[in-house]
């Protein structure tokens, strides 16, 4: 990477120092690592500036790789989870059994800017505690999928429950910033 080619990458770096996460670079790529701690559970994020396609993507990796047995069931678990999903999406990768959580943005023709980043990671960190508990239930339990999808999805939030300023969503280490 030349110095010229690294705009989003810089761009990316500066919010997440802004915003007080504890960042890795993975040398020699355009990718931040980092932990986040959210309520329902811990994982690994990985940030990653695609400078040529013009794009940031954020990605949320559970800690547990799901046993072979279980795959067929967690991808029935995220097909239902996805349905209707407007930013982001979760994937699992058949072979090893990781699954993560995807946002992105592209921004051919504009600049990365930090509320743009903003919306992309912390969208990913909310979705990713809210479906966490259930992901685990589907490793873990003998629950069917279809049924613990009811069960989160039927936990909407109303509108009078939300924080009275919810532009700050929780910090990677699960309390607000100031």
């Amino acid at each position: 990477m030349r110095m010229g080619e690294q705009q989003i990458f810089n761009v990316m770096i500066a919010f997440f120092e802004e915003d007080r996460w504890d960042i890795q670079w993975m040398t020699g790529r355009p990718v931040l690592s980092m932990n986040f701690n959210g309520n329902s559970g811990s994982w690994t994020c990985y940030a990653q500036a695609r400078e040529k396609q013009q794009q940031f993507v954020f990605y949320s990796v559970l800690h547990i790789n799901v046993p072979e047995e279980k795959r067929h069931n967690i991808s029935e678990f995220i097909t239902r989870a996805n349905y209707g999903m407007i930013m982001g999406n979760f994937e699992l990768d058949f072979a090893d059994g990781e699954v993560r959580y995807k946002t992105s943005i592209d921004v051919e023709g504009t600049s990365l800017t930090h509320p743009l980043i903003r919306q992309v990671v912390y969208a990913n960190v909310m979705i990713m505690d809210r479906y966490m508990p259930g992901l685990m239930k589907v490793i873990f339990a003998d629950q069917s999928p279809a049924e613990i999808i009811a069960e989160i999805e039927a936990q909407n939030i109303a509108p009078e429950d939300l924080d009275e300023d919810d532009t700050h969503p929780p910090s990677p280490n699960g309390s607000r910033p100031h």
